[in-house]
């Protein structure tokens, strides 16, 4: 079920979108199979990523529900008219900060960018069960 977009406005306030769809979303979370939530970024969120982290590990097991990342690096230069993120991070940066919060939400992380994938959790997966099958 997709029921919500939580827009961020020119920053990137995880937690109070987080907080947002999860009152908002989840009250009703008996109704429903199962619950997650799909985080479609291009940065690292404005809080720090321990207090993100400790923040997620509570409501996810709180809900019964993970948090899955997918991390669009996107090269391009800032100009004047853009709004700075209250916090920076390089891509890699960015990608072990996600790898953290996912851990913590028991979800999946995936980056991508513009020369393809970078990382993802569910290639991994089927690599590994691939090497499995071809060992045996």
């Amino acid at each position: 079920r997709w029921v919500l977009n939580l827009e961020c406005k020119g920053s990137r306030n995880f937690m109070s979108a987080l907080r947002r769809a999860v009152e908002v979303d989840f009250k009703d979370k008996d109704k429903h199979k199962s619950q997650g939530l799909y985080l479609l970024t291009t940065g690292i969120p404005d809080q720090e990523t321990h207090t993100v982290s400790a923040y997620v590990a509570e409501v996810c097991r709180g809900f019964d529900l993970q948090l899955h990342v997918c991390l669009f690096s996107v090269m391009e230069d800032i100009d004047s008219h853009r709004i700075m993120p209250a916090r920076y991070a390089n891509p890699t940066e960015t990608a072990i900060a996600f790898k953290e919060i996912v851990q913590a939400a028991n979800g999946r992380f995936h980056w991508f960018g513009e020369a393809g994938i970078f990382e993802s959790d569910d290639i991994t997966i089927i690599v590994s069960e691939m090497e499995k099958a071809n060992h045996y």
